[in-house]
């Protein structure tokens, strides 16, 4: 056989054994071809519709030039068409770049240019954002580089009518519905980058994280066994799809499965209630921050929760005083806690519903296709009870962060993904997170973990938030400094706290400063902005 052939052959195997997130897509609508698929307000398609805007618009991105290799940007709160559109980027072979709404356009700019995208999706009001991020320049005087983002395809969301959006180049993604809908083929595979998605940035411009179809379906799977989802649940993405916990932890495993989702634009929590009830929710995702304001929303106790059987955790560490009241409100609910980061697409550990008691704020054990270790500052593992660096080895993991060798080969030292988190593991090998390595305070030359403060502060009645971070002292280098918000009409002074802290902490630890705070703030993911608190009252000693 000539090597042309061998060539030949080689691809033609490749081909049939292929496993990509568009096949993921391509199975569920031939076995689930009628079943409703995706609703987002007003307007619901089955599985058999969702393919065909799929091809429809995978012809569109053709037409105009996009393939494999071509990087769209995606800039947009949750809609029907964001999901199509992200499908449709995994069908041509082409790279998926989220970027969080919330950003600057100066942000904005710096990720279009590092990820060096494309193309860009937006919804009208969005589109100014996205198009002068874009089109900024990046600072080297390049006029072919100008010229090529001038003629990149550029596409709005969720509207049937164009509109001149700073240039003519804008056009409806849903003038694709004009085009075939029959099945669209290219050559795509599981090797090839799906998604970059940037991380927040806490410590300097934010990485591009490479994820591959390969990561992502292997991490679908462990999501899928190890949080007992089923193709009959209905599931509310109410999370900021451009972040990896819903976009990769529920609505990738859902539309594998062949699941029903209910897209929601954002985690309005009168939203969420609303639609459990309307819908009969079985599955909900939230981070600590919206189970909390759920918990707080006066419908909570006026919404039919009944169809709600399995309540998902994670994005930050739940307090265990807010875990232990939602179980008691949603008894018939089962509760997982999952635990990682974007690097791992995101899922590492889980914590199941049979051990949220008896292992109250663990993060459980490594998910199904994960190896974790605890491991000191030299790589080597510790023993049960020691804290150490949760590290990991897992098909999950990141291909690497986009253009930077030196960060990657930092991140996955010794042959394991490291994750900046400090952890200790019990003599079952129940992993409990202690907290981020930069969150650790050192105070008087001994660490203090910010999670226990925040747990000893959590069981004191009236509070419904708390934040504790370290702020320069002059004497103990940095204080521990507690901010707290009140439930709603309840008063809380910083002398009854610090009384409190004393009881149930040891004399260290007590926060020198106890800050009485309106709201934490946080970003759209429902993280608590710890960098903002440390700036905002760095001047208290």
């Amino acid at each position: 056989m000539s090597q042309e052939s061998r060539d030949e052959l080689s691809g033609t195997v490749s081909r049939a054994r292929r496993n990509t997130l568009s096949d993921l897509l391509s199975r569920s609508a031939a076995r689930y071809s009628g079943r409703r698929a995706l609703v987002f307000q007003d307007e619901a398609i089955t599985y058999a519709e969702f393919e065909a805007r799929v091809c429809q618009v995978s012809r569109l991105f053709a037409e105009d030039g996009l393939g494999h290799g071509s990087r769209i940007a995606i800039l947009s709160r949750n809609s029907l068409d964001f999901v199509v559109a992200a499908f449709a980027t995994a069908r041509i072979g082409s790279t998926l770049v989220p970027i969080n709404y919330m950003l600057t356009v100066d942000d904005v700019a710096y990720i279009t240019h590092h990820a060096k995208v494309n193309a860009l999706l937006a919804p009208l009001d969005l589109a100014p954002q996205l198009e002068e991020g874009f089109m900024r320049e990046s600072g080297a005087a390049n006029t072919a580089a100008e010229t090529s983002r001038s003629d990149a395809p550029r596409y709005l969301l969720q509207t049937e009518e164009a509109a001149a959006v700073l240039s003519s180049m804008w056009k409806p993604l849903r003038s694709a519905h004009a085009l075939s809908d029959q099945p669209f083929d290219s050559a795509v595979a599981g090797t090839d980058v799906a998604q970059i998605l940037y991380t927040s940035g806490t410590e300097s411009r934010p990485k591009g994280v490479m994820l591959t179809h390969d990561n992502l379906i292997a991490e679908y799977v462990s999501c899928i066994v190890d949080g007992e989802m089923e193709s009959r649940d209905v599931a509310v993405h109410a999370l900021p799809l451009y972040h990896s916990a819903q976009l990769n932890c529920f609505l990738g495993p859902s539309v594998y499965l062949g699941g029903t989702g209910i897209i929601l634009e954002q985690a309005a929590p009168s939203a969420i209630l609303e639609t459990i009830e309307t819908h009969g929710v079985t599955q909900l995702f939230c981070p600590p921050t919206v189970w909390i304001a759920l918990l707080r929303h006066p419908d909570f106790e006026k919404r039919d929760l009944t169809s709600l059987r399995k309540c998902y955790y994670g994005a930050a560490i739940m307090p265990m005083e807010v875990l232990k009241e939602l179980m008691t409100k949603l008894p018939q609910a089962e509760f997982w806690n999952f635990y990682g980061q974007t690097e791992v697409a995101p899922l590492a550990t889980v914590l199941k519903p049979e051990d949220q008691l008896r292992k109250l704020g663990s993060a459980g054990l490594p998910a199904l296709n994960v190896e974790t270790r605890i491991v000191d500052d030299n790589g080597d593992e510790v023993a049960p009870g020691e804290v150490g660096e949760i590290v990991h080895r897992t098909a999950h993991a990141m291909l690497g962060y986009l253009d930077d060798p030196e960060r990657t080969e930092q991140a996955f030292s010794d042959g394991w993904f490291h994750s900046g988190d400090l952890g200790v593991r019990d003599e079952e090998g129940y992993i409990t997170v202690i907290d981020r390595k930069k969150d650790m305070i050192k105070t008087g030359g001994i660490n203090v973990a910010s999670r226990e403060v925040e747990e000893a502060i959590y069981q004191y009645p009236g509070v419904s938030e708390v934040a504790v971070i370290g702020v320069p002292d002059s004497y103990w280098i940095e204080a521990v400094t507690a901010v707290v918000v009140a439930k709603p009409g309840v008063t809380l002074t910083p002398d009854e706290l610090e009384v409190h802290c004393r009881d149930v902490l040891a004399k260290f630890k007590v926060p020198k400063h106890i800050v009485i705070a309106d709201t934490l703030p946080r970003n759209p993911s429902g993280k608590i902005l710890k960098r903002d608190l440390r700036e905002a009252y760095k001047g208290l000693a």
